[in-house]
C-alpha cells in the first residue's frame, strides 16, 4: 500500500522562519513567535509573484550585461572596450585560459543556470507538476549552495581589474558592470523570496 507523506502543516503545525520554532497553527488569528516576536504564517504572502517578478526583472537585465560593454582599456593611448565575452576570448587568446574559464564559469554560466533553475521550481510550483518533488528539491538545494558564492562573479572582475592595472594599464568600468551587479543581486533575491515549502506543497496536493 502505498503511504502518504503528511506535512506538519496538515497535522497543524507551523514553523517559524526566523528562529525554526515549532508553534499550533490557528488559522483564526495573526500568530506571533514567542520567542523572536516575529509574525508567522503558513506561507510567504506572494512568495511566487514576487520570486518571478525578481527572477525576470534579471533575466531582462541578463542580456544588456552581457552585450553592452563592462570594460574600457587604456595602454598606452590605445583603448580597448570589451564585453564579457570579448573579455574572456581575449584572455583565452593571450593564454591566460584559466582565468578565462574562472570569468566565463562566474561571470556567464552560473548566473544563467542559478536563474533557469529558480524559473523551473517557479513553474513547477504554479503549474503544479506532480512526481517532480525530488528534482525540485535537488535544484532548490543547488541554487541554496550556488548563492553562498553568488559575489563571486563580482570578485572575479575585481580580480580581473587588478590583474590589468598590475600590466600598467587605466581601467574604467563600463554601464554593464553595473547591469551585471544589478542581475547578481535580483537573483539573489528572487532565491530568497521563494518560501521552499511550496516546493513539498505541489507534492503534497495530489491525491
Amino acid at each position: 500500500m502505498e503511504t502518504k507523506n503528511i506535512s506538519a502543516l496538515q497535522q497543524g503545525y507551523i514553523s517559524c522562519r526566523h528562529c525554526h520554532t515549532l508553534l499550533n497553527y490557528q488559522s483564526n488569528i495573526k500568530q506571533y513567535c514567542p520567542l523572536c516576536h516575529s509574525r508567522v504564517s503558513p506561507r510567504i504572502p506572494h512568495s511566487v509573484s514576487r520570486s518571478w517578478a525578481l527572477l525576470l526583472s534579471a533575466f531582462f537585465l541578463y542580456i544588456p550585461a552581457n552585450v553592452l560593454p563592462i570594460m574600457s582599456i587604456n595602454k598606452a593611448g590605445v583603448v580597448r572596450t570589451d564585453t564579457i565575452m570579448s573579455g574572456i576570448i581575449h584572455l583565452y587568446n593571450i593564454e591566460m585560459q584559466p582565468i578565462a574559464l574562472i570569468v566565463f564559469i562566474a561571470s556567464i554560466l552560473v548566473p544563467l543556470l542559478k536563474m533557469l533553475a529558480v524559473g523551473i521550481i517557479l513553474l513547477a510550483i504554479q503549474l503544479r507538476w506532480q512526481d517532480t518533488v525530488g528534482l525540485r528539491s535537488h535544484l532548490y538545494h543547488w541554487v541554496e549552495f550556488v548563492g553562498r558564492w553568488s559575489m563571486l562573479d563580482i570578485f572575479v572582475i575585481s580580480i580581473l581589474l587588478g590583474v590589468v592595472k598590475f600590466s600598467m594599464a587605466s581601467v574604467s568600468l563600463e554601464p554593464a558592470a553595473f547591469l551585471f551587479e544589478l542581475v547578481v543581486i535580483l537573483s539573489m533575491l528572487s532565491a530568497l523570496q521563494l518560501d521552499s515549502r511550496l516546493i513539498w506543497d505541489v507534492d503534497n496536493d495530489r491525491d
